[in-house]
């Protein structure tokens, strides 16, 4: 697990950009955290950083949006408001990250391990700042074996 604390909203964005950085296609992100807790803007800075030059927004209602135009393809997905575990499937995140994509996938860990291998990023409020957060990140699985010095030692100004 690394732990990481970010002060002020550009160093989560910063941190959002490392992560980017180090994406490859086929990689499944979970992000997890309470309501406000940074998810989406998370999701926009990644984005930002892959090279999506159209707006990233919520896809709370819509439960998936797909962005092109950037290094790799980006897909958004929101499964807050998913009635039952098989809707994940259904939605075929698993196949666009395949033909070589990447995904952030908001309220991920509702699934379970449905979700497959990746990394998980959970947000939360920390100290008396809006824009101050806690930053954890884990993996399942084998994609981020290889990659896990390089991203630990990318993160480590933030590192708690």
């Amino acid at each position: 697990m690394i732990t990481l604390t970010a002060p002020h909203q550009t160093d989560t964005a910063d941190i959002a950009g490392v992560i980017a950085g180090l994406a490859k296609p086929g990689d499944m992100f979970v992000l997890i955290g309470e309501m406000g807790a940074g998810k989406t803007f998370f999701a926009q800075q990644f984005g930002k950083s892959l090279g999506v030059s159209e707006a990233i927004t919520s896809p709370t209602f819509n439960l998936l949006h797909n962005y092109s135009g950037g290094r790799l393809p980006m897909h958004h997905a929101d499964l807050y408001r998913l009635e039952r575990t098989g809707e994940f499937t259904d939605l075929g995140i698993a196949e666009l990250v395949e033909a070589g994509g990447v995904a952030l996938v908001e309220w991920g860990d509702v699934v379970g391990d449905d979700i497959g291998d990746g990394l998980t990023i959970t947000l939360s409020h920390v100290g008396g700042s809006e824009d101050s957060r806690r930053i954890e990140i884990g993996w399942r699985g084998k994609q981020w074996e290889s990659r896990w010095d390089k991203l630990r030692s990318s993160l480590a100004r933030w590192s708690a």
